[in-house]
This record gives C-alpha cells, structure tokens and sequence, in this order.
C-alpha cells in the first residue's frame, strides 16, 4: 500500500513524464525558471536523428528479420507494471519488435515517447533474451534542452542493466547537467521497457526476473550449505 506521500510522487512522476498528461498546446506559453523568462517557439528544437527502420539497424545489426507485436495491457497487468516501475502511464498498449534468425529470437526493440523538460522525446531501447538492456538510440528531440542524452557517451550507461537494477540518476545513472529531466524521463522508459518485456516474454518462457532470482537465492543456500 502505497503512503500519501510515496502516492503523491508517484503521480507527480506521472504527470513529468507521460505526453498525453502534460501536453504543450500551440500558442501555449510556458514560463522556465532558468530562463526568467517565457520561452519562444524558437526555444524549442526539432531535431530527427534517425527513422525507426534506421533506429532498428543499430539496435540489431546482426538479426534476419524483424516482427512487430502488439502488447495490450489489461487493468490487472497495467496496474503491476506501473507498481514496479514507480509511475502511472496512460498508455494502455505497445508495439514490440522482435528480431529472429530462423526459429531463433535475436532479441527486443521497443519505441517509447515521454516527457523531457516540456516535450516529448522519441527513443527505441533494445533489450536481448536475458532481459538486459543492449541499446538506446534517440530518434527525435523536440524540446528546448537536454538533446545530450543522444550522446554514446551518455546513453551507454543502460547498456547492461536489467530489471533488477534501481535506473535512476543518483543511484547508477550519471546526470547531465542542463538536461536532468531528459534523463529523469529517458531512464524511467528504459525501465518501463525491461519490465514490459520481463512480464510479456520472459516470465511466460521461465526466464524472468522471478525465476532468475529464485535462482540465485536456491544457489545462495546450497553455497552456504555446501560451500563453492
């Protein structure tokens, strides 16, 4: 059970990063702080880094093909996601891109758009049959800043993580300065993605974070038992 103050933010997170819960209306002006000023459409960049199909290429350069699924969630399975993420999000479906080699799954991609500062950002992560996140690649910025998290240099941090990781800046993520809210919302959709597919793909196949880590506590009680 959720406490006021844990639900309090959790629906604050919700409303930071979700586009169709804080939407920037044409006309709409929208006053920043570190500006001390109103912002101007100038202000705002619209910047395509690469189409999908592109997107894809990178984040599975070595797979034959590539299938689209769609992932609908029931109010039931909607409400255990957002649990294990820590936010509320509208959307209720998404679409999935598997990458096969014959009867072989290659791994996951999946699109995910939500809220930077004031816009929302356009980013595929791909995750392999682990469950463990193997790239980030931003397809679209339209905000005024933050358009860093495009950076190698940056986005690496994800490669690697899985659900079990917290994903949050101050706790294994590296901020950006000038751009914490680009990462605040990059970082919470990479976690979102993980557990999608933990919940959808993995589990269903006995390779989830459940099974995984009933795993190591069997393996931690036999070593202690048996030693090695």
């Amino acid at each position: 059970m959720l406490t006021t103050l844990s639900a309090f933010r959790t629906v604050a997170l919700a409303v930071l990063l979700t586009s169709s819960t804080l939407p920037v209306l044409a006309g709409e002006k929208i006053w920043d702080n570190e500006l001390r000023r109103f912002l101007k459409d100038d202000d705002f960049k619209y910047e395509e880094f690469m189409t999908e199909e592109e997107a894809l290429k990178a984040v599975m350069p070595k797979t034959q093909q590539v299938r689209k699924e769609l992932i609908r969630l029931t109010s039931e399975k909607k409400e255990l996601i957002e649990q294990r993420i820590g936010w509320k999000f509208p959307e209720d479906s998404f679409e999935l891109y598997i990458g096969q080699t014959g009867d072989k799954i290659d791994g996951y991609a999946m699109i995910q758009h939500t809220i930077g500062k004031y816009k929302p950002m356009t980013y595929m992560v791909g995750v392999d049959t682990k469950g463990t996140c193997t790239d980030v690649e931003l397809l679209v910025f339209r905000d005024a800043k933050g358009g860093e998290v495009r950076t190698k240099r940056f986005n690496a941090q994800y490669d690697g993580k899985t659900v079990s990781d917290p994903i949050r800046i101050n706790k294994d993520i590296i901020n950006i300065s000038g751009a914490t809210m680009s990462v605040r919302s990059m970082s919470a959709g990479v976690k979102r993605v993980l557990v999608l597919i933990d919940e959808f793909y993995l589990k269903p196949a006995g390779l989830g974070s459940d099974t995984v880590s009933s795993r190591k506590t069997d393996k931690g009680l036999f070593t202690s038992i048996f030693g090695n």
